[in-house]
């Protein structure tokens, strides 16, 4: 299996199919994202992230899932307005997808496979950094915030290379 987002397909949250190969040459940060969630409120710190770094080249792309704990119920139009109004995201966000189970979108059966920890995502708001090629570089747990050292270093290295 390559370890290269290429080639992917996904759905805007407006409904409009976009291939990951139209990022090519930008450093992803893939989260999946919940409105009911205790991380919720790292909405705030991705938002921030993407205005400091978006210039720079990074893309932040946002996932709901409602895997977790069904901390993700509602529509899409219903999440854009939540992430808008509550933390003015400007970043993209996505149509609802399965991070994991038998219904996984193929975005996740990639990522959870081809780092480490090898593996199903454990909660909302788990975060994949891929690189200008499309390689999955780096996987951070939950726990870790938008605005943690580790992650920070892990996207300006990305964005250096």
């Amino acid at each position: 299996m390559s370890n290269t987002v290429s080639g992917i397909f996904v759905k805007t949250i407006n409904g409009e199919e976009k291939q990951l190969d139209d990022y090519a040459g930008k450093v992803l940060l893939i989260v999946n994202v919940a409105s009911q969630c205790g991380y919720t409120s790292q909405y705030a710190g991705l938002e921030q992230l993407n205005q400091n770094y978006r210039d720079a080249g990074l893309r932040i792309l946002a996932f709901p899932s409602n895997d977790f704990g069904a901390q993700e119920p509602g529509t899409n139009e219903e999440i854009l307005q939540f992430c808008t109004r509550n933390y003015g995201v400007t970043f993209d966000i996505f149509d609802k997808v399965h991070a994991k189970g038998s219904e996984q979108h193929p975005l996740y059966a990639l990522l959870t496979s081809v780092i480490e920890p090898i593996g199903a995502v454990a909660w909302n708001f788990e975060k994949f950094v891929i690189s200008k090629q499309g390689e999955v570089v780096a996987r951070f747990k939950s726990s870790v915030k938008p605005n943690s050292p580790e992650l920070i270093g892990e996207i300006e290295r990305q964005l250096e290379q």
